[in-house]
């Protein structure tokens, strides 16, 4: 049976070699998926004195099968409190044993307990494996925004 818990800091193996493998996956889509999400990057980001995600882990039998990484957010124009959806990944050998649907029942439930009343994420539009399993348990495409960014490194 597949159960959920929060992430710790001593998953910090485990969540490293998924990450590994889900770049792999984006990178054979295209991608240029680079692993930035170090070991260290991933207990100084997220159980540091100022953690800026917190997640779940999904397992079966003590093995990992997958992870889910959110943060809080706010949408103005909703005039209500989100959570971001950063990162979600399930092995190939556990894809349709549930372990997806259960962290993402996991990341409402705790978005639901801190105020929130929607989750929000992206999908890498050549993963169509991810958005059929997002359109799947109840996910709404957002048509009329895109995701941008600014590197602040960059600014003078």
């Amino acid at each position: 049976m597949t159960t959920v818990r929060g992430l710790t800091a001593a998953d910090v193996a485990a969540v490293q070699e998924m990450v590994l493998e889900f770049g792999a996956y984006l990178n054979a889509l295209g991608d240029s998926w680079r692993h930035n999400f170090t070991a260290e990057k991933y207990l100084a980001d997220g159980f540091g004195p100022n953690p800026a995600f917190r997640g779940f882990i999904a397992e079966k039998d003590g093995a990992a099968l997958g992870y889910l990484l959110m943060a809080p957010n706010y949408d103005v124009d909703l005039g209500m409190r989100i959570e971001i959806v950063i990162d979600l990944w399930v092995g190939a050998k556990a894809r349709r044993s549930g372990a997806g649907r259960a962290l993402m029942d996991a990341a409402a439930d705790a978005a639901r307990r801190s105020g929130a009343r929607q989750l929000l994420w992206s999908v890498y539009r050549p993963n169509r494996l991810a958005r059929d399993f997002y359109l799947a348990i109840g996910g709404k495409e957002v048509a009329d925004l895109d995701w941008m960014y600014l590197p602040l490194d960059d600014m003078i």
